[in-house]
């Protein structure tokens, strides 16, 4: 139970910087979509440029924030010594991406669809490529147990790009007097990406830099599944956004994916969650992973996860009234991808807890076939449902990519690297969810706002009384355990002062 509460704790301080992080990021889509209209396509070429960088992260960073933690916690290894050589390989091939761009920017903008705009292509090329050398150091604190820094530095970069924007798109404006370009997004992104660079003086600097040929010959044996899975993983977020413009023949391709993609942004609470439970767990693991108990926690781990997004999959539907305000009127016709987008991000963080079994046993090939086949399932519903369904063929793509993928993972796991999950216990808070789900579907359909968003709520307050009744009792929460602790203490002292 104490590991468990060591990583809520992290979890809640990686989800401060991940939640309310994203949160204040949100403040970006009602200004983009405010600014640049649906019918102006601007907020879908930032969807598709961002989807391209999300997939060029995971290329630059080939698997070696995972490879580090498996390193730096092997038993035999100098942890410094594979900080090091991995600092230098990945600094090292950022910095040759970066000049093949600039060496090709012509072709290479027009292949993207950008050839008037090549400025675009450039300065988010140099934004993923410091941004995949920071993944090191960032996985550094992680490792060095220093979640605050973590967090304060992913807030800072969020606050300063925040009030760039803010700037550029609002006040810039009334002072030249003329509209601000979509460009400046990348700009801004650029400019307070580099600077972040400045934080990481310790982490890169009092120590002697030193590059192991065969300890990276080694870490590269290891990780190449690992990135092979990750551009799997990333391409079943990011490859409907990539390939919607050239699968999609409409002129109206980019104003489509603005709107599905500022309607996804108000499912992206469950990536927010996933994405915080990630970074506290994935050390926790790799350093839990010689204990005798471990199995145990995983499965427990796991349930928790589930309750915990399945709330938030609630709340998200419960008040998906108030949440529409944070993207443009013209946007609100997207908002019936929400619940779909949401459980796939569910089933996304169900299969990255269940590829804990191939890390930990070296087998990270399997990982790179199961998300294999579900990219490979996510690219085939796109490609045949878009062009007549458009975007919600790209929704329901991921929910088929992401289901592929956890149970291929599930499945197979279980011979190589068996745990006992409580399968009985996570499908009664699925089954209760889609009930509570289908109640909020109709009150939100019927009623006005006020009296959908009060019925909501009594629905939420279900879900959360059923998880005290069976597994969250009131005697372990960290603020009313105690009192309940002390005044059953208390009783005891009447009792005996009674005797």
């Amino acid at each position: 139970m104490a590991n468990l509460k060591s990583l809520a704790k992290d979890t809640a301080i990686y989800g401060l910087s991940s939640i309310v992080g994203r949160f204040l990021n949100y403040l970006l889509v009602p200004l983009y979509t405010a600014k640049l209209s649906a019918e102006s396509g601007g907020y879908g070429v930032i969807t598709n440029m961002y989807a391209y960088t999300a997939l060029l992260l995971v290329i630059l960073t080939y698997g070696m924030e995972t490879t580090f933690f498996r390193f730096a916690n092997k038993e035999g290894e100098d942890p410094q010594r594979v900080y090091s050589t991995i600092l230098i390989s990945v600094g090292a091939t950022s910095a040759a991406f970066v000049a093949l761009v600039l060496a090709f920017i012509g072709p290479l903008s027009a292949f993207m669809g950008y050839a008037d705009h090549p400025s675009y292509v450039w300065v988010m090329a140099m934004t993923v490529a410091i941004d995949a050398f920071q993944c090191i150091p960032f996985a550094y604190l992680r490792y060095m147990k220093r979640p605050v820094k973590f967090a304060a530095l992913k807030l800072l970069f969020i606050v300063v790009n925040i009030a760039l924007n803010l700037f550029c798109f609002i006040a810039l404006p009334h002072i030249t007097g003329r509209p601000t370009d979509v460009g400046y997004a990348f700009y801004i992104n650029l400019a307070c990406t580099a600077s972040i660079t400045l934080c990481f003086r310790r982490e890169l600097t009092g120590f002697g830099y030193v590059f192991d040929r065969r300890l990276m010959g080694r870490m590269l044996s290891y990780g190449w599944p690992v990135l092979v899975l990750g551009i799997a993983g990333i391409l079943n977020q990011t490859a409907d956004k990539i390939l919607f413009p050239y699968i999609y023949d409409a002129p109206d391709a980019h104003q489509q994916l603005g709107i599905y993609g500022a309607a996804s942004k108000v499912a992206m609470v469950m990536a927010m969650i996933t994405q915080a439970f990630r970074y506290a767990y994935e050390p926790f693991v790799f350093g839990k992973s010689r204990d005798s108990d471990n199995r145990d926690t995983y499965a427990r781990a796991m349930k928790f996860f589930v309750i915990f997004t399945l709330m938030a999959f609630l709340v998200v539907v419960g008040y998906i009234g108030l949440l529409k305000f944070i993207i443009a009127r013209d946007y609100w016709g997207g908002l019936r991808v929400v619940p779909i987008v949401m459980a796939a991000e569910i089933m996304m963080g169900i299969y990255f807890n269940l590829s804990f079994w191939y890390k930990l046993t070296d087998r990270t090939v399997w990982g790179a076939w199961f998300s294999g086949a579900g990219c490979v399932v996510l690219i085939a519903v796109n490609v045949v449902f878009v062009p007549r369904y458009g975007y919600m063929a790209c929704a329901w793509a991921g929910v088929a990519g992401y289901a592929t993928a956890m149970l291929l993972s599930f499945f197979v796991g279980q011979r190589y690297y068996p745990i006992s999950y409580p399968l009985g216990r996570i499908f009664s808070y699925v089954a209760l969810a889609a009930v509570l789900y289908a109640g909020m579907a109709q009150a939100n359909a019927r009623l006005p706002l006020a009296a959908a968003l009060a019925v909501n709520t009594a629905l939420i307050a279900v879900f959360v009384a059923y998880t005290i009744w069976r597994d969250l009792p009131l005697g372990a929460l960290p603020v009313v355990g105690r009192r309940l602790a002390r005044g059953k203490e208390t009783d005891n002292d009447n009792t005996q002062d009674n005797k």
